[in-house]
């Protein structure tokens, strides 16, 4: 069939579609507190921002922005836009002098005051902020499933036991939705084609390329907004608790055989011809919602500032994201500084990371290999010159994780109550390595996000502690001991265990 014909059924069955696919999710929601290290105070009563003050937004290119240019290039969020007239990538730009009409001690209460609640759609960490994120979008029109409000873990004994320090923090952005930060971003996407398909914008669905996570989130919220969802997915490069997400949620999943980069390349060019959204994080929207956990993270130390955020690094938007959320905050006067950003590779997939090491000289993508990060198996991000402006602004660094230090850094981080992913692994492993070189300080604040739930990668966990990795140690493994189902032989191996072991 000619791609006229096709966008033809397609944009017919789209108009087929489009009475089914109004309705906005609204769930009354159990209230949660987010955790903090501060005692929790009473939050003011305050009311909304005055109807008399317009917020608004719009995509700019994203250049103007990190040259500090003006610019005349501008586009409504209802165009279907992801690219500049010069190819390069977009931004959303907020009216901060509108934003600026009410100062940052209101914003801070305003923000405060919603957490957790049961007023749609502001309970969720991402709604929360809605001002600041879809300022024009119908609260109808969001599709939300309570996202964000997010763990931040006091890592006491890790900090202590391997670090000395006593101030170590993890984000757990992965006890989301769908078990990964992505439904930060990927609420704000589907809300906004929500929104555009009830102004009778021919789109049939929303499709992204994914190593897991991203279409996991996509298809949890396409379903629920009774939108569908087209995923592109490398072939045989993701865990099956990925993979079954998309699958589970009523996702087309095509299985292609080539890596993330090759699906990307794929799906720009099939977005460019069919009337089919493109989900990834070269649209701009996502970044809008992922910024939060930024936000998110002041609120929970109480609006004060960490000394250092660490952020595995793949595509490369959630570095610039969580810049983008402490700027933003420092810009309207909730706070006086932003943090020191990380940005944190595997090894096996490092072009950001060589780029630094160069001294920012000059970019060269590369082949990505195989790395049990696979979320992060990316040789050519999208992203890679909103990362660049982020660490430098931010006064940042980069690291990197062989495939034996992001695997041993899981397992200790494990062996002290977390159960966290293997891109959570590569970030523990840059805190350790500027730990012990000593950039990082024994009192420094320090904040790692994690971004997915351990639970996905169970595989890679049981692979470790039955050491049946090639080429890598396992030295932390703790395999299950054998024993007869004899009294005599239990009570040999339990004193045996007791006799090597100080209880604390």
């Amino acid at each position: 069939m000619a791609s006229s014909q096709l966008y033809n059924s397609l944009l017919s069955s789209s108009l087929l579609m489009k009475s089914h696919s109004t309705s906005a999710v609204h769930h009354h929601i159990p209230k949660l507190v987010i955790k903090c290290n501060a005692t929790p105070s009473t939050v003011n009563t305050i009311s909304p921002p005055p109807s008399t003050t317009k917020f608004s937004a719009k995509y700019v290119p994203f250049n103007s922005i990190s040259t500090n240019t003006p610019t005349t290039e501008f586009y409504s969020l209802n165009e279907i836009v992801y690219r500049s007239h010069a190819g390069g990538l977009l931004d959303i730009q907020h009216d901060m002098e509108a934003l600026k009409q009410l100062d940052g001690e209101y914003w801070k209460t305003l923000f405060d005051s919603r957490i957790g609640t049961t007023k749609w759609p502001y309970g969720s960490g991402v709604w929360s902020k809605k001002e600041w994120v879809l300022p024009e979008i119908d609260n109808d029109d969001i599709v939300s499933a309570f996202e964000g409000n997010s763990n931040l873990f006091w890592a006491e004994r890790f900090g202590k036991k391997f670090l000395q320090m006593n101030d170590l923090w993890v984000k757990h952005c992965g006890i989301s939705h769908t078990g990964s930060f992505k439904d930060l971003g990927m609420t704000v996407l589907v809300s906004q084609v929500n929104r555009l398909r009830k102004m009778n914008v021919p789109l049939v669905g929303v499709g992204c390329a994914s190593t897991g996570d991203t279409s996991a989130a996509l298809s949890a919220y396409c379903a629920a907004a009774n939108i569908p969802s087209i995923v592109f997915l490398p072939a045989n490069k993701i865990s099956m608790a990925q993979l079954v997400q998309p699958i589970a949620n009523g996702a087309f999943v095509l299985s292609i055989d080539t890596d993330f980069d090759g699906c990307m390349k794929l799906i720009r060019e099939v977005t460019a011809e069919l009337p089919i959204y493109l989900a990834n994080s070269l649209n701009s929207l996502r970044l809008e919602g992922q910024k939060t956990a930024a936000i998110e993270i002041l609120q929970q130390f109480d609006w004060k500032v960490p000394d250092w955020v660490i952020v595995p690094g793949g595509n490369l938007g959630n570095i610039y994201a969580f810049y983008k959320g402490f700027r933003m905050c420092q810009e309207l006067a909730l706070v006086d500084r932003i943090p020191r950003l990380v940005c944190a590779q595997a090894a096996n997939a490092n072009p950001l990371y060589l780029y630094y090491k160069s001294g920012w000289k000059e970019f060269t993508p590369l082949k990505a290999s195989t790395t049990f990060a696979s979320a992060i198996q990316i040789g050519d991000p999208v992203s890679i010159d909103r990362a660049v402006y982020a660490l430098k602004n931010s006064n940042g660094i980069v690291g990197e994780a062989t495939e034996e230090e992001l695997m041993d850094a899981m397992a200790l981080a494990d062996s002290t109550g977390m159960f966290i992913c293997p891109h959570t692994g590569v970030a523990l492993t840059a805190l350790i390595k500027l730990r012990n070189s000593g950039i990082i300080g024994p009192t420094d604040k320090t904040v790692v996000v994690s971004t997915a739930h351990g639970l996905k990668f169970t595989q890679s966990k049981i692979d470790y502690h039955s050491r049946e990795i090639k080429d890598i140690t396992c030295k932390y493994a703790n395999p299950p001991v054998q024993v007869k189902a004899e009294f005599g032989s239990v009570m040999d191996v339990l004193k045996k265990y007791l006799s090597n072991t100080r209880l604390h």
